[in-house]
């Protein structure tokens, strides 16, 4: 069969885009891991840190579903929702919609350029919750985590937990911190057979720059060390509120290693929080693929049309890299 798709990144976060829903596609869940594992490998001619599949949904303007390149797959995905959520405003011809997600219907707005030329788009990012049994985590005599030591991870670095929904262990670090081997060491370990987090979960360390600036890294559970983790920044965006170093409500830049989104953190009347994530949805591509589901990894590109906005995104992140070399790797 031949299948249509996108290849597309939220800040160098990048997935292959596939519609189910006006396609016609009709795949098994086998046929989804399997695709996944298959077109995002990297050895191969397209590659990518997941698949998303866009598909009808019953209650919302459209339904999304995402597939890590391990084929595992994740319950959000923040700049995977920013790439799917401008595919389907542009399909339906609308700036504003809601997207129906495993654990929640998310809005996904149109919003003003966050660099010149580079298409933006404000997701919104919940349910967040703390208990540890979301995530889940184990720790014994802890129901929640903020910014407390964990000696079995580490006897130096303190961390927060949330779920927003995906799980996210967060630290908030220095430089040496950064430059240092510990952040792998415990993101394999607790990605790993490990009684701490029996399912995995996403590892970030955070930098503050000044207020209103913070650079995240995140160790992406089903990935491994990604450029950009949407989830991640949103949830490291919200702890640095609670811990003071930001305030709810006012704008952080979050710098990374594909480029850079801004957050804003808000609390609801009933005292819980959600988070916007506003960021680029860039096209790279489109592509046919020949593939046949049997033998996915034996798939072929039948045509490619290249699209021209990463340049302007890459002027972006020339910019950043620039930025992060004079304050975090100096």
């Amino acid at each position: 069969m031949q299948i249509e798709l996108i290849k597309c990144h939220g800040s160098s976060n990048d997935f292959l885009l596939i519609d189910e829903w006006t396609n016609g596609y009709s795949f098994s869940e086998e046929d989804r891991r399997d695709l996944s594992i298959a077109l995002c490998n990297r050895e191969s001619s397209l590659g990518a840190d997941g698949i998303l599949f866009v598909m009808e949904s019953g209650r919302a303007d459209a339904k999304m579903r995402i597939f890590n390149s391990d084929g595992s797959e994740a319950s959000m995905c923040g700049n995977g929702l920013r790439c799917l959520g401008r595919y389907v405003c542009e399909l339906l011809k609308k700036d504003e919609i809601v997207v129906e997600t495993m654990k929640a219907d998310l809005q996904v707005t149109k919003d003003e350029e966050l660099y010149d030329e580079v298409p933006t788009y404000r997701v919104e990012i919940s349910p967040v919750l703390f208990e540890l049994s979301s995530l889940p985590m184990h720790i014994e005599g802890k129901d929640t985590l903020l910014n407390e030591l964990v000696p079995a991870l580490s006897d130096s670095i303190a961390f927060s937990a949330a779920a927003v929904p995906n799980p996210h262990l967060i630290a908030i670090v220095n430089e040496e911190q950064i430059a240092s081997d510990e952040q792998k060491q415990i993101a394999q370990k607790l990605n790993g057979p490990n009684d701490i987090c029996p399912d995995g979960v996403n590892v970030s360390f955070v930098h503050p720059i000044e207020p209103g600036k913070i650079y995240v890294r995140t160790f992406e559970r089903g990935v491994g060390f990604t450029n950009a983790c949407g989830t991640a920044m949103s949830a490291s965006s919200l702890i640095t509120c609670l811990l003071e170093k930001n305030q709810l409500e006012e704008t952080i830049e979050v710098y990374n290693n594909g480029g850079k989104v801004c957050c804003v953190a808000h609390r609801k009347a009933d005292g819980g929080y959600w988070i916007d994530l506003i960021g680029n949805a860039t096209y790279l591509y489109e592509a046919a693929v020949e593939i046949d589901l049997r033998t996915p990894s034996a798939f072929a590109i039948a045509g490619k049309q290249e699209r021209t906005e990463q340049v302007q995104y890459e002027k972006l992140g020339s910019e950043v890299k620039e930025f992060l070399q004079k304050t975090v790797f100096a």
